[in-house]
């Protein structure tokens, strides 16, 4: 099992001509996705990597039955993009695009909040390397040759950080069930509370790796949902100990501004939810194969 994608998940790629939707959707193709077709407005009826390119995802989705989206849309339309793929009825969307405007953000966050719960479209990212269930399906922009297939969870504001996890637990021979990037902008399409709690319902999954950093509370938030509501492990890594306040690091959410935002602020709250700390990046992947060897 996995969560979000598998083998059998349709998938459209909103921005197929484009070069950067191109290249990713050939990888995507290559890993073994079943990527069945693109999105580029005034560009229907065309072939692009041999698959049919639609003018609308409303379209794409009558037409191919896609239920995944993955957007690699330029900024300035991609608010546009995500709402357009809710409204065609997409399950799950995956946001690559960076630098998406904090108040077109919180449009879209108040327009998937019209659908009922149980209609709402799943949205991650932006700003994030997508989601991955190793030997199943890719949606995203990650090296896919590194993930081995398992029983570990991740998810992470980081996609680099998360390839490095994924990349230490393959050489020591331990698989990822699904890895998925929640994305570093300030407001994002689903948290890390929203996360667990998919990895919790996963019967596959036995251990989770939380990757986070400095800024917001989500880690907290997540922390306290693993201690009252999982039943598996939760390990964690929180980047950015040595940050200063008031300056923003690398990511636009990674920035210090109240009580409880800060590396070692999280990382002494997670210790007291009883979640397992890696003290460094380099030891994610040991930390998770000591947890499992606990078991």
């Amino acid at each position: 099992m996995a969560i979000l994608i598998n083998e059998t998940t349709r998938i459209i790629v909103q921005g197929i001509t484009g070069k950067i939707g191109t290249f990713h959707a050939q990888d995507m193709l290559n890993y073994g996705s079943k990527v069945l077709g693109g999105v580029t407005p005034g560009k229907g009826s065309q072939h692009h990597l041999g698959l049919p390119v639609f003018n609308t995802v409303k379209k794409a989705v009558q037409q191919l039955g896609a239920e995944a989206s993955i957007i690699f849309v330029p900024p300035a339309a991609a608010a546009d993009s995500i709402m357009e793929a809710a409204d065609a009825g997409i399950k799950y969307c995956v946001v690559i695009t960076d630098g998406i405007p904090t108040q077109d953000m919180m449009m879209v966050k108040n327009f998937l909040r019209r659908f009922p719960k149980e209609e709402r479209m799943l949205l991650t990212g932006p700003n994030c390397a997508g989601t991955i269930s190793p030997g199943r399906s890719m949606l995203g922009i990650m090296p896919g040759h590194i993930y081995r297939q398992g029983k570990v969870g991740i998810v992470g504001r980081s996609g680099t950080l998360g390839y490095e996890a994924a990349d230490q637990m393959n050489a020591l021979g331990i698989g990822i069930s699904t890895s998925v990037g929640i994305g570093g902008d300030p407001i994002n399409g689903s948290s890390h509370r929203d996360i667990l709690e998919k990895f919790q319902e996963d019967k596959e999954t036995q251990v989770v790796l939380m990757i986070g950093e400095i800024g917001g509370m989500q880690e907290i938030e997540a922390g306290i949902f693993a201690k009252e509501n999982m039943n598996k492990p939760l390990v964690a890594y929180i980047a950015g100990l040595t940050a200063p306040q008031g300056r923003r690091m690398g990511h636009a959410g990674a920035i210090i501004s109240s009580i409880g935002e800060s590396a070692a602020e999280k990382v002494a709250m997670l210790q007291d939810l009883g979640v397992t700390i890696c003290p460094t990046p380099s030891a994610m992947g040991a930390t998770v194969a000591r947890v499992l060897a606990g078991m």
